[in-house]
């Protein structure tokens, strides 16, 4: 595994390797029905000419085909074996970072690998293992409360259902979406912080309620597309596209982003705030892929 950090200095640099998963080509019988239909301007500006749904169709394509290419090891950054081991990790990873969650795991699955095992755990015992995530008794709460109802009512085993899975306490349509596309090759988009911030910035969308923004960027894109799209998105948000500073003068799809100057355009002080393995430093995964470029985090209490 390679300690070599990908860099992106500007469209087209730090690339990888060919890409993976990328977006199907333009669809142009289905998008010409669409091109009439009137969109927000790009810029925004006074006196723009508002772009249209086919434009934005193109745009954001585009964008995914080039995040494809600078992120073609992207994955979900939860370490997980099971499908129970990602719904409960991504449960535990509300308000608090992947990285966290998987230096918790390990311990918490060695003491309870099945439903079964935690649904009848000791709740004390529970919230001291997964202190460490924060919010541990409300997610406690929800773990004994999810283990339970996977006993009682789906056998032991997670299902492989939106409308089954958002029943479950604790779990909601992104939960849901994270687990289908990861543990059941069920396409879905996992509209967390960091892909809320990014699509509003390339202005696919406006709206700040997950499930409009889930519907309205599902539309831009074949469903086939949606669970990488995801990785890619928030891949760019955690190492890129940072909520209070982005790295515009780092950013390979600046050319693209309607957004750019927001954050520092120079390149060589944008190069400092790329974070993981674009900086150079360790991942969010104790056990990250073959493929990925970067280093493994260390385990909870380990020496950075």
């Amino acid at each position: 595994m390679s300690n070599t950090p990908v860099r992106a200095q500007g469209k087209g640099a730090g690339r990888v390797t060919a890409p993976r998963n990328s977006a199907v080509g333009e669809q142009g019988s289905a998008e010409s029905a669409e091109a009439a239909k009137p969109h927000k301007s790009v810029k925004g500006s006074k006196g723009a000419r508002p772009e249209s749904r086919l434009a934005l169709v193109r745009r954001a394509r585009r964008i995914n085909r080039e995040l494809a290419e600078v992120y073609p090891y992207a994955h979900p950054e939860l370490d997980f074996e099971s499908p129970f081991q990602l719904l409960v990790a991504t449960v535990l990873s509300a308000q608090t970072t992947d990285l966290r969650v998987n230096q918790t795991t390990p311990a918490l699955f060695a003491a309870y690998p099945t439903p079964e095992d935690m649904a009848a755990a000791d709740p004390e015992a529970l919230e001291q293992l997964i202190r460490p995530t924060g919010f541990f008794r409300a997610k406690a709460k929800s773990l004994l409360g999810l283990s339970a109802a996977l006993r009682d009512r789906f056998g032991g085993e997670v299902p492989g259902r939106l409308e089954d899975l958002v029943t479950l306490p604790g779990v909601g349509r992104k939960t849901a979406n994270v687990v289908l596309g990861n543990a059941f090759g069920v396409p879905g988009l996992t509209v967390d912080t960091h892909f809320g911030r990014l699509v509003r910035r390339w202005k696919w969308t406006a709206q700040e309620d997950p499930e409009k923004v889930e519907a309205e960027i599902a539309a831009l894109f074949p469903k086939s597309e949606w669970t990488m799209l995801s990785h890619r998105i928030i891949f760019h948000g955690r190492r890129v596209c940072h909520a209070r500073k982005p790295a515009c003068g780092a950013c390979p799809i600046a050319p693209l982003c309607p957004a750019y100057g927001e954050g520092e355009t120079d390149p060589d002080k944008a190069k400092k705030l790329l974070k993981y393995e674009m900086g150079g430093q360790p991942g969010q995964r104790l056990r990250p892929p073959s493929d990925y470029p970067g280093r493994p985090a260390a385990p909870l209490g380990a020496a950075e």
